[in-house]
């Protein structure tokens, strides 16, 4: 039987083509509905769908909640996209923390060299399977190479899911790792379908408050939907990023800087973007922020690396001497040897146990006893946890009766400090999206993706996604939206730089990518109005932002 050569399409001769009708679907599709004339308006714009015309249509329809906050709900479609289910094979991969551990598990990854996806392509070919090489290209990300990134093999274009696994176990049985994917999730083509939600807040107009909350106790998880309707809220939607498995942490805990009626209740990890909502939200503005807390007793310092956080324990990395990383990785949990952590009486669970030391101090600062680590945080006081050097230096230096006192410092990347106040909150995920009005994605800084390993983020940036974004626009407006992703009522989601497009189309000048996924969600008068992706239904989170009447 002849061999047949598999197809490998020509990533330079395409580019420019690509890119072109990435632009135009994008753009024409994610229209900022604040130019809708009317309460609900379906229209066409044209639009190019892989070398042909087609129609891609927007309904919007908008409600005003109170004065100076309008929620616009839109579902932008694209009639003429022609998705399947497909056979997406892995190849094996490296990873920075694995790489030189011989019992780490293998890693895979959907794209790779152009000799893996030929060789690869060659041997299914051989096992009697038609594959297709497909080329890959690198997002317009601000901090990572251009151009090509890889190339990725497929089997196959099918009606169901189902079909698709069929083909998927011959290509197991043929020595190979597939994954099943739906090509809507794929960059390269316009999406079917997003369902999206938009509210704008104007501080100017708007006699309420915005505020970022983690319902009085950091230690827990609840939905969105749920802490709207105890706060009687106009507009809620999730945070940042927390910890889920207790394996990382304590569940519900945030994993970067939170801070909620003018208290730091969490650290940054590295510099990532945060919402910073000043004075009940008259004040609203993005930045890169870091932080940083030192413990005093008499001359002696030390650093606190943490708040209400496992000691040693580090969600999504990003601290000074955590292991395998001090800068921020998404979704990875580092480790620290010597660590000194805060809990503050929003902690409101039983403090961690193990080795170490801990000191219980009163609301002035004076210890009330030191021992064990264990118990809870009393009303009003706080407790410092050390492990390590740092339980060392707790014991030397924290005497009955003495004192320790704690400074904190939160900077902008800039250097500029930021100063809470009672009235303050911000909320941290990753990465920038928008600055100062042009598209500027620091997706590598902020620890979303690696480009020397490019199976590192690459779903979780590069994949449309159920995605929560905050954005501000040149008149200081306040931007939250959201999209359904992952084929909920038809949704696919955006990728990071579609976020982005999407963001700047609104008239955002600075936007953020919050926690999405599974916690995707948005409330309205108390209602959940989107369709989070999660089986189970909508998922309790860390912290939310909400947007609160005033109390007349």
């Amino acid at each position: 039987m002849e061999m047949r050569r598999p197809l490998v399409r020509d990533a330079e001769r395409r580019s420019a083509r690509v890119r072109t009708r990435l632009a135009t679907t994008v753009v024409l599709a994610l229209t900022a509905p604040a130019l809708l004339p009317g309460p609900a308006e379906a229209r066409p714009a044209p639009t190019a769908v892989t070398g042909q015309r087609t129609t891609a249509t927007e309904h919007w329809t908008t409600q005003t909640l109170a004065p100076g906050v309008t929620v616009r709900t839109g579902v932008l479609r694209h009639p003429g996209a022609e998705h399947a289910w497909t056979v997406t094979v892995q190849a094996p991969a490296d990873t920075r923390w694995s790489t030189n551990d011989p019992d780490a598990p293998v890693t895979w990854a959907e794209v790779a060299t152009r000799a893996w996806a030929e060789d690869t392509a060659r041997a299914l070919t051989r096992a009697g399977l038609t594959p297709r090489v497909e080329s890959v290209r690198w997002p317009d990300y601000a901090d990572t190479p251009h151009g090509l990134m890889g190339f990725r093999v497929r089997v196959g274009r099918f009606a169901t899911q189902q079909e698709a696994k069929a083909t998927a176990s011959a290509v197991t049985t043929a020595g190979f790792h597939p994954t099943v994917s739906w090509t809507g999730y794929d960059v390269q083509e316009p999406a079917d379908q997003e369902n999206v939600q938009v509210a704008v807040v104007d501080p100017k107009t708007f006699d309420g408050r915005v505020e970022a909350t983690h319902d009085g106790n950091v230690a827990q998880r609840e939905t969105t939907s749920a802490v709207a309707r105890k706060l009687n809220s106009l507009v809620g939607v999730n945070g940042g990023f927390f910890v889920l498995s207790p394996g990382d942490g304590v569940p519900g805990t945030m994993s970067g800087i939170g801070a909620y009626e003018g208290e730091l209740e969490s650290m940054a990890v590295g510099s990532r973007s945060a919402l910073l909502v000043e004075d009940g939200g008259h004040t609203i503005r993005i930045a890169d922020l870091t932080s940083s807390v030192t413990a005093r007793a008499g001359k002696a310092a030390y650093g606190v690396q943490g708040i209400n956080r496992v000691p040693g324990t580090v969600r999504d990395c990003g601290r000074p001497g955590s292991t395998p990383s001090e800068l921020p990785w998404q979704d990875v949990t580092c480790r620290l040897a010597d660590d000194m952590v805060r809990f503050t009486d929003a902690f409101r669970t039983g403090l961690p146990t193990g080795p170490g030391a801990q000191v219980v101090l009163n609301a002035s600062g004076r210890v009330v006893s030191v021992g064990a680590r264990g118990g809870r945080v009393p009303d009003g006081g706080y407790v410092l946890q050390g492990i390590g050097r740092a339980a060392d230096w707790l014991t030397a230096h924290a005497e009955p009766y003495g004192r320790i006192r704690l400074s904190e410092v939160i900077r902008t990347a800039e250097g500029r400090r930021v100063v809470l106040d009672a009235g303050d909150s911000l909320v941290s995920a990753a990465p920038t999206l928008v600055e100062d009005g042009r598209i500027d994605i620091d997706a590598a800084a902020e620890g979303v993706v690696d480009p020397e390993y490019t199976s590192f983020g690459y779903a979780w940036a590069n994949v449309r996604q159920p995605r929560t974004l905050a954005g501000i626009d040149k008149r200081g407006r306040l931007i939250l939206a959201t999209v359904d992703g992952r084929l909920k009522n038809g949704s696919e989601g955006f990728t990071l730089h579609e976020a982005a497009v999407f963001m700047k189309s609104l008239g955002a000048v600075q936007a953020m990518n919050l926690d999405g996924g599974g916690s995707t969600a948005m409330a309205v008068n108390g209602t959940l109005v989107n369709h989070p992706s999660d089986a189970a239904g909508e998922r309790a989170v860390g912290d939310t932002v909400q947007i609160l009447p005033a109390v007349h």
